[in-house]
C-alpha cells in the first residue's frame, strides 16, 4: 500500500481509525492478527552444536581418521598430538562464531522502547512492541520512531534517517500526499520509519506497518536471507585438503600392495602405509593457517582495522572492488560552509568539520572578515539566526543541534564571531521556527544599542520571493531583475558544485512593531547573501582511493544522497573517471541483477539507492567475478555488508547492525585504513603461500624417502613418530614465523590476484615438487650411506635420515621467503624466523641427545663425521636449486 500517495482521510478509512484513535479492545485484536511490533529472529543453534560444527571441516575429518588409525596401532603419542591440534582449531572457531551473528539483536535495540498512542480518545504511553497498525502516535524531538508512520500533522518536524537512507542531513517532514508513484525512502517526506530519530519539532501520524512489515523489518529479512560468502582461502584450503587425502590414500594403497607383492609382512606394510599417509598430510597446516591469520589480525588491529572473522584477513588481498558508502565513510559526516556570496563577491572558506579554525579567500588572496563588511554581515546574520552550538570536548569540536545551523555557526566562528558575541551583544526577542511549508525560519533580535531586526534564513528561492531590496557593494538597493539574475547565476554555480545553499536576509523594525505571525516578519526583506555548504570529503581519502587504483582496485560510491552531491564528491576524490557512469536508484529499480551485470563495470557512482539496491549491486559485481569489499556505517548497509566477500563497518559512527554484519571494523572510520588493510591482507596471503610451499615441499620429501625405500626394498628410513615430530614441531615453528615475514616488494603496485587463482599458481607447484624431490633424495642418500656402512645399526641410520630431513627443511625455509631464491633476501631480516629455526635445531638435538627421549623417537648419539655428512646433504637441495635459478636468470638477462 502506497500510504505516501494517500490523503489523511484515505489513510484513516483504509486503517479504520478515527480521530479518537482505536480502542484498547481493537488494539488487542489487531495484535493477535498482525503480531507484536518487533523483529523476528532466526532460531539460533545451541552452543554445543556451534562447537561441534567446527569439526565438519574436510581437513579436520582427515585428521580425525588419522587419529583413529594411530590409536588402533598403539601410536598414542601421535593420536594425542593430533587431537590437541583439532581441539585448538575448534576452540578458536567457536569463539569467533559466538561473536558473529548478532545483527538482529542490534536491530531490535534500535526500535523505540516506548511510544505515545491515542487509545480510547486519550494519549497514553505504551511499549513499542504493543503498537499496532492504525494506532495514532505522537512524537517530538529526541524520540526514536517505533514503527512506520504516515504523518498528518508536522510542526517543524526534522527526522535523522542516515542509518536507513544514507542521507547526511535530517529530513523535513510534511503531511501532504506525494504524487510520485515510486519515490525512494529518502523522498517519502510524509513518512516516518522504525529506528529513525526525531531531531527537531513535533508530529502526529498513523502507524502503517509494524514488525517485519516495516522498512527496518525488510532489512532484517535481507540480513537473514543474505548468504555468507566462502572466502577464497577457505575454498583453496578445502581443495588442498581433498588433493592431499586423495594422494595419501593412493600412496597407502600402493605401498601396501607393493609390500605384499614383495612378500613382506602385512602388518608392517600397513604400518608403512599409515606412515606415508601421515607424511602426505601436513597435520599442522590448519593450525598454522589459523595462527598466521590471528597474527595478521593483531597487526591489522595496530593499524586501526579490527578483524571479526579470521579468513577475511586474507580475502582483502584479492579484493577487486570496494563499494563504499559516502556519508561518514568517504566524507566527514559534518556539514561545512565552503563558499560564501554577498553583494556580488565570492569567498572560499577553508577548515575541517565544525572546527572554528579556517581562512577566507577571495580568489587566491587571503582576506580578513574585519576588512570585508559584506562578508562579516552575512556571517553575523547566519550566526544569529541559528540555535546550534559548537562545543569542544576532549580536543574535538562537536555539534549540539542541527547540522545545517552548525555549519553556519562554525563559519562565523572562523571569522572570530564567537557565541559569546551572540549572547552578549544581541538578545533574541522572538523566533518563528523552521516550517517545511515555509521552508525558512526567522528571529527578531535586539542589539546592544536597542535596535531591532528580523533575520531570516532558508531556501534561496523562497527567501528571494520575500525580498524587495538587496545589499550590494555594502549599500542597500532595490531588488532589480539584474540583481535577481546574478543571484540565480550564483545559485546555479553553487548547485553545480553540489552545495546545499542557504539564503540569508534581514530588515530593521521599530521596537513597537508587534510580529504576531511569520508572514509579517518574513516580508519586505533585504537580501544579504548565500552560504554554500557540503559534507566534505575526508582529507586522506583522495590518496587512499588513488593507492587502491594503483593496486588495481576499483572504488565505487554507493549512497542514498542526491546524484549531484554524489557526483561532485566522487569527482573530488578521483573515484569517478572522465568517462565513468553514474546511475540513480530509480533506474536501478528497473533492472534485474542480470541486466545490471552488463553495465556495472562502467558505473562508478550509485545515487539515491535503497538497501535492496545495494544488495543487487554487490550480487552483480560478484557474478562478474569480482571479490567485493562493502563498506558502510548504517543499518541500510548491513545486508550488502553481510552478502559481500568482505564487509567493512565503521567503528565510531557505525551502527551495531553494520558492525555485527561485518568481517572488518575500522576503528578510526577512515577509508584510508582500508588501503592499509588491503596491503596487510595481500602480505598475509603471500606468507600463507610461503609456509604452504615450505610444509608441502617438506612433506613431499618425507613421502619420497619412504616410497623409494620401499621400492628399493630398504628398511623404513623414518618411523611414524619421527614424521609426526617433523610435521608438528620442527615444521610448525618456522612456518608460523613465516607469517611474520615483511612484504617482498611493493605489494600495492600489483594487480589483485585473480579470485580463481589456485594455491599452486605462479610456479609454486613446481617449486614444491622440485625441492621435495631434492630433499627426499638427499635424505635417502644419507640414510643409505649410513645403513650400508653399518647394516646392524638401523637406529643410527634412521637418526641420520631424521636429522638430514629436519636440517634440509630448516635451510629450505629461508628459500621460501622469496619468489626468486634464497640469495635475494637478507636471511636475518625476519628475526622471528631465525629464532624459530634455532629453536627447532635445539629440539632436534634434544630428541637425539636427551636419553629419556631416545626410545620414544627411535634416536641415538651421532658422531662429528655423521654431522658433517648431514650438513652436506641437507644443504644441497636449497643451494643447488637456488644457484641454478640464479645462473639461469643472469644468463637470460645476458
Amino acid at each position: 500500500m502506497n500510504w505516501y500517495n494517500m490523503t489523511k482521510a484515505e489513510v484513516k478509512e483504509e486503517l479504520e481509525t478515527s480521530d479518537e484513535g482505536i480502542s484498547s479492545k481493537e488494539a488487542v485484536q489487531r495484535r493477535k492478527t498482525f503480531g507484536l511490533n518487533q523483529l523476528d529472529e532466526v532460531e539460533r543453534p545451541s552452543m554445543i552444536l556451534i562447537f561441534l560444527a567446527q569439526f565438519k571441516d574436510f581437513m579436520v575429518v582427515v585428521l580425525l581418521a588419522a587419529t583413529l588409525i594411530s590409536g588402533l596401532l598403539g601410536e598414542y603419542l601421535d593420536a594425542i598430538a593430533i587431537i590437541l591440534i583439532i581441539l585448538m582449531n575448534g576452540i578458536l572457531g567457536f569463539v569467533q562464531e559466538r561473536k558473529a551473528e548478532k545483527s538482529l539483536q542490534a536491530l531490535k535495540q534500535l526500535s523505540s522502547p516506548k511510544m505515545r498512542v491515542l487509545r480510547d480518545g486519550e494519549w497514553t504511553t505504551i511499549q513499542a512492541s504493543e503498537a499496532v497498525i492504525g494506532d495514532m502516535v505522537r512524537m517530538e524531538s529526541g524520540d526514536r520512531i517505533g514503527a512506520d508512520v504516515r504523518f498528518f500533522s508536522c510542526q517543524g518536524l526534522l527526522i535523522e534517517e542516515s542509518a536507513l537512507t544514507g542521507e547526511s542531513l535530517p529530513v523535513n517532514k510534511h503531511p501532504e500526499p506525494i504524487p510520485d508513484e515510486h519515490p525512494g525512502l529518502g523522498d517519502q517526506h510524509n513518512m516516518g520509519f522504525m529506528g529513525t530519530l526525531v531531531t527537531k519539532g513535533k508530529g502526529i501520524g498513523i502507524v502503517t506497518a509494524t514488525g517485519m512489515k516495516t522498512e527496518m523489518g525488510k532489512i532484517a529479512h535481507l540480513i537473514q536471507s543474505a548468504d555468507t560468502m566462502e572466502t577464497p582461502l577457505q575454498h583453496r584450503l578445502e581443495q588442498l585438503g581433498k588433493i592431499l587425502i586423495a594422494a595419501a590414500l593412493m600412496l597407502t594403497a600402493l605401498v601396501v600392495v607393493l609390500g605384499i607383492i614383495q612378500g613382506r609382512d602385512v602388518y608392517s606394510m600397513f604400518l608403512a602405509g599409515v606412515s606415508l599417509a601421515v607424511a602426505a598430510i601436513p597435520e599442522g597446516l590448519p593450525a598454522i593457517v589459523t595462527i598466521a591469520l590471528a597474527i595478521g589480525m593483531q597487526r591489522m588491529s595496530k593499524r586501526k582495522a579490527i578483524v571479526r572473522k579470521l579468513p577475511s584477513v586474507e580475502t582483502l588481498g584479492c579484493a577487486t572492488v570496494i563499494c563504499s558508502d559516502k556519508t561518514g565513510t568517504l566524507t566527514q559526516n559534518k556539514m561545512m560552509v565552503t563558499k560564501l556570496w554577498a553583494g556580488g563577491e565570492t569567498w572560499d572558506v577553508t577548515g575541517s568539520g565544525y572546527s572554528p579554525y579556517g581562512d577566507f579567500f577571495k580568489g587566491n588572496t587571503r582576506v580578513y572578515s574585519d576588512d570585508e563588511r559584506s562578508l562579516k554581515q552575512l556571517l553575523t546574520f547566519g550566526l544569529l539566526c541559528s540555535n546550534a552550538r559548537v562545543i569542544e570536548k576532549k580536543g574535538e569540536y562537536v555539534l549540539d543541534g542541527d547540522p545545517t545551523e552548525g555549519a553556519l555557526v562554525a563559519a562565523a566562528l572562523k571569522a572570530g564571531l564567537t557565541e559569546d558575541v551572540r549572547e552578549e551583544e544581541f538578545t533574541i526577542i522572538q523566533e518563528f521556527p523552521f516550517d517545511s511549508n515555509r521552508k525558512m525560519m526567522s528571529m527578531i533580535v535586539e542589539d546592544s544599542s536597542g535596535k531591532r531586526y528580523v533575520i531570516a534564513k532558508g531556501a534561496p528561492d523562497i527567501v528571494l520571493k520575500q525580498c524587495e531590496s538587496v545589499l550590494w557593494s555594502e549599500k542597500k538597493a532595490p531588488l532589480r531583475k539584474s540583481y535577481e539574475k546574478q543571484i540565480q547565476e550564483q545559485l546555479d554555480t553553487f548547485g553545480s558544485l553540489a552545495l546545499r545553499t542557504i539564503a540569508v536576509a534581514f530588515k530593521p523594525i521599530q521596537n513597537e512593531e508587534n510580529m504576531l505571525h511569520s508572514v509579517q516578519a518574513e516580508s519586505r526583506l533585504t537580501f544579504v547573501g548565500l552560504e554554500g555548504m557540503i559534507d566534505p570529503p575526508r582529507e586522506e581519502v583522495k590518496q587512499a582511493v588513488a593507492d587502491c587504483k594503483t593496486a588495481g582496485i576499483k572504488t565505487i560510491m554507493i549512497t542514498g544522497d542526491h546524484v549531484t552531491t554524489a557526483k561532485a564528491i566522487a569527482l573530488n576524490l578521483g573515484i569517478l573517471p572522465e568517462r565513468g557512469k553514474v546511475m540513480e536508484g530509480s533506474k536501478l529499480s528497473t533492472l534485474t541483477v542480470e541486466e545490471l551485470e552488463n553495465q556495472v563495470e562502467d558505473i562508478y557512482v550509485f545515487a539515491r539507492v535503497s538497501p535492496e539496491h545495494k544488495l543487487k549491486i554487490v550480487k552483480a559485481l560478484q557474478n562478474k567475478g569480482h571479490v567485493v569489499a562493502m563498506t558502510g556505517d548504517g543499518v541500510n548497509d548491513a545486508p550488502a555488508i553481510k552478502a559481500s566477500n568482505i564487509g567493512i563497518a565503521m567503528g565510531q559512527t557505525g551502527t551495531d547492525v553494520a558492525k555485527e554484519s561485518s568481517s572488518l571494523i575500522l576503528s578510526d572510520d577512515n577509508f584510508a585504513t582500508i588501503r592499509d588493510a588491503v596491503e596487510e591482507g595481500r602480505n598475509i596471503y603471500e606468507n600463507i603461500r610461503k609456509f604452504i610451499r615450505y610444509l608441502l615441499a617438506s612433506n613431499v620429501g618425507e613421502i619420497l624417502v619412504m616410497l623409494f625405500a620401499i621400492l628399493l626394498m630398504l628398511p623404513l628410513p623414518l618411523v611414524p613418530i619421527q614424521i609426526l615430530w617433523v610435521n608438528l614441531v620442527t615444521d610448525g615453528l618456522p612456518a608460523m614465523a613465516l607469517g611474520l615475514d615483511p612484504a617482498e616488494g611493493n605489494v600495492m603496485k600489483r594487480d589483485p590476484r585473480k579470485p580463481k587463482e589456485g594455491v599452486f599458481a605462479r610456479g609454486l607447484g613446481w617449486k614444491i615438487i622440485s625441492r621435495g624431490i631434492m630433499i627426499g633424495a638427499c635424505t635417502l642418500a644419507a640414510f643409505m650411506i649410513c645403513y650400508n656402512e653399518n647394516p646392524n645399526d638401523l637406529v643410527q641410520a634412521q637418526t641420520v635420515a631424521f636429522s638430514t630431513l629436519v636440517l634440509a627443511q630448516l635451510i629450505h625455509v629461508f628459500d621460501c621467503r622469496s619468489e626468486r631464491s634464497i640469495f635475494h633476501r637478507n636471511p636475518f631480516e625476519n628475526k622471528a624466523l631465525v629464532l624459530a629455526v634455532l629453536s627447532s635445531v635445539g629440539l632436534l638435538l634434544a630428541v637425539i641427545y636427551y636419553e629419556p627421549l631416545q626410545p620414544i623417537f627411535h634416536t641415538t648419539y651421532l658422531s662429528i663425521r655423521e654431522w658433517m655428512l648431514i650438513l652436506v646433504f641437507s644443504s644441497i637441495p636449497t643451494f643447488l636449486l637456488a644457484g641454478t635459478t640464479l645462473f639461469r636468470r643472469k644468463h637470460s638477462r645476458g
